[in-house]
């Protein structure tokens, strides 16, 4: 609605000053042609932002990616895996303040962490209060791994993230965990991320990503251990890399993320310093670890991973 008023209002701008510099009685030709000048100006400014606006309502449609053929066997080693993955990751946008661990009801925006008011992104119930609930697990599957969701969609927050590279085994422990969760919450919008007109117009000029590329292959990953190798794969998917630099050295002005800093950092803590400002949200100076970073649910990975966390940041800077 509000987009449709804006293009509305624009566009008529756009006229009624084209209107108003013709239809003027102004004997001096200098004030004449300036105003008419600017009456120009004017229109061209709000046309562009209105074709901006548009283009970026195309580019809303653009996003596809096939829907896999998939049944997934829930079992309770699925249903476990996934609750360390949602507790450890999903849980930072779709479990509310306050609410236990694994709920996945949504309804919080995370828009409100961008830089710019680009419009509403609101995390999806992921229970059977939501949509989801009526999806197949090819589509939810689909949802995670290119962020389209089943309705063709394109989720643009999600598709900000690294979820998409969970492995396949780690995306259907997900869906198993999800379809295991009872009903919470209410039902969250449909789609669940809405640009404003300053968002579609920043999205028609180019100014905004359009989302990680899809992703077809199948993703594997190496064996559960305190190794660099799969601390490198849990830095795959956890969005790390978003905030603090593709290298990890820090993040850039201007980035879409929070600015996180150079964990370069982590040379002079030992695992045991590590392992405890994650699960407390004290750094070893004794500095309180501050929102955005999702430092608690990060904390809630278990011994092994988080020493393979550590084993693989300790390889920045080198």
């Amino acid at each position: 609605m509000l987009n449709a008023a804006t293009l509305a209002l624009l566009l008529g701008l756009a006229a009624a000053a084209v209107w108003g510099s013709l239809k003027g009685g102004w004997r001096n030709a200098a004030v004449k042609w300036s105003i008419r000048g600017a009456a120009v100006v004017a229109a061209i400014a709000c046309i562009t932002i209105a074709a901006l606006m548009l283009n970026g309502m195309a580019r809303l449609t653009q996003r596809t990616a096939p829907i896999p053929d998939l049944h997934v066997v829930v079992t309770p080693q699925r249903i476990a895996r996934g609750e360390e993955i949602a507790r450890t990751f999903c849980d930072a946008c779709h479990t509310g303040p306050g609410l236990p661990d694994g709920t996945l009801s949504g309804g919080v925006d995370v828009g409100r962490h961008l830089p710019l008011p680009l419009g509403t992104m609101v995390s999806g119930n992921l229970t059977p209060a939501g949509a989801v609930a009526q999806w197949t697990d090819g589509q939810l599957f689909r949802a995670i791994r290119n962020a389209v969701d089943a309705d063709g969609h394109w989720l643009v927050i999600m598709s900000y993230t690294n979820a998409g590279h969970l492995s396949d085994d780690d995306l259907q422990s997900v869906i198993a965990y999800i379809r295991s969760r009872p009903a919470a919450g209410a039902p969250t919008p449909n789609p669940p991320d809405t640009l404003n007109p300053l968002g579609l117009a920043m999205l028609g000029a180019g100014l905004l990503p359009t989302g990680h590329p899809i992703l077809t292959d199948a993703i594997a990953a190496p064996a559960k251990a305190p190794t660099e190798q799969y601390g490198e794969y849990i830095l795959s998917f956890q969005d790390c890399r978003a905030c603090h630099g593709a290298d990890l050295k820090g993040g850039v002005k201007g980035q879409m993320p929070p600015i996180g800093p150079d964990l370069e950092l982590l040379q002079a803590w030992s695992l045991q310093d590590f392992v405890k400002t994650m699960r407390t949200g004290i750094d070893p100076d004794g500095h309180q670890i501050q929102d955005p970073m999702p430092w608690q649910q990060v904390g809630k990975m278990d011994d092994t991973e988080l020493a393979a966390l550590y084993q693989a940041l300790r390889r920045v800077g080198e």
